[in-house]
């Protein structure tokens, strides 16, 4: 097989790219556009070389975003031989549970999904139509985040409603799962097999942040639900609500459902709390007594949502931080690892500065790890197992 294999991995504030040689895995190239919603900027990684260029003029859309994207690695890597390409998509419901080809039906059953990750799924699939428009005719494939969480227990899937809704579908399904199935599949070789078949809370903490409980590296629960909505708090979603107070806003401000997503998705997060700025970075960085207040409330949401897990498990072994946040800011890790004390989490300082694998102190008795996720090479192997079948 020759040609290129691309992936892409679009969301509502970045998209994410690689391209790899299709018949040796080889990665040619990867990169990123990030902030498209506020000051985009893309950055190109070939070999050792790093270029960014600037995208004024292009649009704010991510649909204008992927286009001049992929014209533009066309023009200056190719022309490419696109031979098949694969793309995270959040949310697959109740149906998609496996790395899928891509198909007119497929991509209609998709689009339904939209309304349940509507700060997501739109922008997924904007890159399979934008790569359909430049690469007429090529194979694509659709990972899902959703299909790491099928383990879950029916205890775990199941809100307090009545049964005809949880028959209808509106279950916890969970997300971030193309992270996790990384971070489970790396858990052996960094931690040893000990600790990955033990009980293991990976904290996928980036613009989008939740935990997930493993237990013999398989999903038994985690803090995002029927939606991306739910469990940790964001970059601008604020995670966990008492529902009455949405009834509450409905109520005394007139929110319909608009009004809420709205404010809920984009409005609330580090950047409500705050009144700052969504970027951990900008927060750490601020005096501001409001970014301090916003830190905290973020420490402290995980920190909830780890006592949770941790009694879903009946235990704790190891605790791994993940994705921008995670992988990035050793001080919210030195805080959420200083509230885990009870646990018998010991921090080892100088490790976690250094942004070391291990972070946790020789006599912890919880594991503290620091591993970088990688969504893009699980969309890899899926589209290698698919394009050669």
């Amino acid at each position: 097989m020759g040609g290129t294999f691309l992936i892409l991995n679009a969301g509502s504030s970045s998209v994410k790219f690689a391209l790899h040689d299709a018949h040796t895995q080889a990665r040619i190239a990867r990169g990123a556009i990030e902030g498209i919603a506020r000051a985009p900027k893309f950055t190109l990684h070939t070999g050792d070389e790093v270029e960014t260029l600037h995208t004024e003029g292009i649009g704010g859309d991510t649909t204008a975003q992927i286009d001049w994207l992929l014209s533009v690695l066309n023009d200056r890597l190719g022309p490419l031989d696109i031979v098949a390409a694969g793309h995270r998509v959040v949310h697959g419901g109740k149906e998609f549970t496996a790395p899928t080809r891509v198909t007119d039906a497929v991509m209609a059953r998709l689009a339904a999904l939209s309304p349940l990750a509507p700060g997501h799924q739109p922008h997924n699939l904007a890159g399979i139509r934008a790569t359909a428009r430049h690469w007429p005719g090529v194979d694509q494939v659709a990972c899902f985040d959703t299909a790491f969480h099928q383990t879950l227990p029916r205890c775990a899937q199941l809100f307090a409603l009545p049964r005809r809704l949880s028959d209808a579908g509106i279950l916890r399904y969970g997300f971030h799962g193309l992270s996790y199935d990384h971070i489970a599949g790396r858990l052996p070789v960094l931690l040893g097999s000990r600790v990955a078949q033990g009980k293991v809370i990976v904290a996928h903490l980036g613009s989008g942040a939740s935990l997930c409980a493993l237990q013999g590296g398989q999903s038994v629960d985690t803090t995002m639900g029927f939606t991306a909505l739910d469990g940790l708090m964001m970059g601008t979603r604020c995670g966990q609500i008492d529902p009455g107070v949405l009834l509450h806003l409905m109520r005394t401000e007139g929110l319909d459902a608009d009004a809420l997503e709205q404010l809920l998705g984009h409005e609330s997060g580090l950047l409500g709390v705050s009144g700052i700025s969504p970027d951990m970075r900008d927060l750490l960085a601020s005096p501001a007594p409001e970014a301090a207040e916003a830190v905290a409330l973020f420490v402290h949401m995980i920190l909830r949502q780890i006592g949770a897990l941790t009694a879903t498990l009946g235990g704790l072994d190891a605790l791994v931080f993940t994705a921008g946040i995670g992988e990035r800011a050793p001080e919210i890790r030195a805080r959420v690892m200083a509230g885990l004390g009870w646990l018998g989490l010991v921090a080892d300082d100088a490790a976690n500065r250094a942004n070391r694998t291990v972070i946790s102190a020789p006599h912890s008795r919880v594991t503290a790890a620091m591993i970088p996720t990688d969504e893009e090479g699980v969309i890899l192997r899926a589209l290698w197992d698919i394009a050669l079948r």
